[in-house]
Formats: C-alpha cells, sequence, structure tokens
C-alpha cells in the first residue's frame, strides 16, 4: 500500500512573488507551449519535489497555479494551456520578458515508497505534464523502479504534448513502453484509434506489483479507475493530481475543500482510496 504525506511543504512566505524572466517557449501544440524561467540574476526560483505546483503569471494581468512540469539546476518549467484571460497573456509572453513566480505548494508523488515497483502512468491531454515529473524522476532513478508505461491519449495526433519524449526519447529508455492511442485522425503506425480506457485494459499488462498514476479530465479519470479497477490494482495502489482545483495555494480562499479536506494543504496528490474517502464525507 503506497503511503502519501499530507503535509504541506511551501516553504518561505507563500504570498511573495518572485520577479523572473522567461529563457525558453517551446510550442507543444496549437494551445499549448512549455516557459522555462529563471530568477533575474540566473538562479531557480524554488526548489521543488515532483508534483508540486507554483503559482505563474504576469504583472498585472494575474497568476494562475500550474504543476511544474520540469525542472534544471536554475530553472523551472510550466507548461500551459490556453484556456482563458491570463493564460493568453502567457502565451503572448517572448523570451526574455519579465514574469511572477511562487511556490512551491502542496504536497508531491510518493517517489520513495514506490521504489521496487512497476510503475504505469496514465495522462490525457495536457494532463501528462502533472506526472511527466513524476516519470522523469524514475527514468533519472533507474535502478529504483522495475517496469515503465506510459498510456497517453488527446483527441488527435497534434494534441499531444512533449511529441519528442513520446516518439524518440522514453521508448528508447530501458524496460519502458510508451502506449499512445487518439480519438480521431491518427497518421501512419505511431498511435492506436481508441478511448484510453479501453486502450489500457486491452493492453494486457501484468500489474501485480504496480502503482498506477492517473492525470486527466473527468471522463478520462472516471472511466480509467474502474479500467484499473478491472485490472485488479487496489484503489490505494492508485495515485492522482487533484490539482486543477487550486486556487490560492495556502488555505485561506476556500475554494479548493472536498469534504474536510483542502486539497491545497492537504493535498493535491492522494490514492484513490483517499479521493473515494473524501466523495463520501
Amino acid at each position: 500500500m503506497i503511503e502519501i504525506g499530507h503535509d504541506c511543504t511551501c516553504e518561505g512566505n507563500p504570498l511573495v512573488p518572485q520577479v523572473c524572466k522567461v529563457i525558453e517557449i517551446t510550442t507543444e501544440t496549437s494551445d499549448v507551449s512549455s516557459f522555462k524561467v529563471q530568477t533575474l540574476d540566473g538562479g531557480l526560483p524554488f526548489e521543488f519535489v515532483p508534483g508540486q505546483l507554483g503559482m505563474f503569471g504576469i504583472a498585472p494581468h494575474g497568476e494562475c497555479m500550474f504543476c511544474v512540469s520540469m525542472g534544471g539546476p536554475d530553472w523551472l518549467e510550466f507548461t500551459v494551456k490556453r484556456v482563458g484571460t491570463v493564460t493568453k497573456r502567457i502565451h503572448q509572453l517572448h523570451v526574455g520578458q519579465q514574469v511572477i513566480v511562487r511556490g512551491p505548494y502542496g504536497n508531491h508523488w510518493p517517489t520513495e515508497q514506490c521504489k521496487g515497483r512497476d510503475m504505469l502512468f496514465i495522462a490525457g491531454g495536457i494532463g501528462l505534464p502533472p506526472v511527466r515529473t513524476f516519470l522523469l524522476h524514475c527514468l533519472a532513478n533507474r535502478a529504483d523502479y522495475g517496469r515503465i508505461d506510459l498510456v497517453y491519449s488527446a483527441s488527435t495526433k497534434h494534441d499531444l504534448v512533449f511529441k519528442e519524449q513520446l516518439f524518440e526519447l522514453w521508448p528508447n529508455e530501458p524496460n519502458t513502453h510508451v502506449h499512445i492511442s487518439v480519438y480521431k485522425d491518427c497518421d501512419g503506425n505511431t498511435c492506436t484509434i481508441s478511448f484510453t480506457a479501453p486502450f489500457l485494459e486491452d493492453l494486457g499488462l501484468d500489474v501485480s506489483n504496480t502503482t498506477a498514476v492517473l492525470c486527466g479530465g473527468p471522463s478520462l479519470y472516471r472511466t480509467c479507475s474502474k479500467a484499473l479497477a478491472n485490472m485488479g490494482i487496489a484503489d490505494e495502489n492508485i495515485l492522482t493530481t487533484l490539482e486543477m482545483r487550486m486556487k490560492c495555494g495556502i488555505g485561506k480562499c476556500g475554494r479548493c475543500n472536498v469534504g474536510e479536506k483542502y486539497i491545497c494543504l492537504d493535498g493535491p496528490v492522494f490514492t484513490q482510496a483517499e479521493v473515494n474517502a473524501m466523495l463520501k464525507d
């Protein structure tokens, strides 16, 4: 059984933003881009653990909560989908422009507790960035984990993020398998046309020693949770992140509570068993 720490790991003053600069922008899809940022003196905005989040935005237009999708020795990366006023402004940024960043917020993926286990990552669309740091951690510490499977889906092949890693880098890692499905318009032999849940079950994976990590929209989450149960994975071994509910990040606005839990203070990472218990409250 996987146990997750639920203490908020914010350090310093979480209300004070740092002025940072954009050092690189990668266009992932027509409405998703990744932004690498660092402090004005070339440093790391904040230390983070896989699964944690940060506020990222532009003064005076606002800021939003995003997962850290990747990190380096002196930079952080946020992968942003253009869906509203603030994210539209973020997508208009250029390299060298100043932004505001603060964090980290929330708990994190239980990387230590998962050592020695096979890892099954399941994501849909923009749900891949929140699990990518965990996947990258497993690949960077390859001897600590067993077989790695990534099951990833999107509406079309053009909507897949991190295409170079999906098709060129991760499949060449030891004992790592990438399975991609799309709902329509698959060109070539690089993906399968299928909804995620039946595609997942049809893979026939041995899940006797598996931890599943799941992140996607409501429909994907609901159907894949059932698929994982059908495959025999216990709720205690299914991990998910409820980061989309996080707003202020420090338990003040009250917009993320589910039952007695505050997602920003107690999460965003929970086991499926914990989610089930929250929904019953």
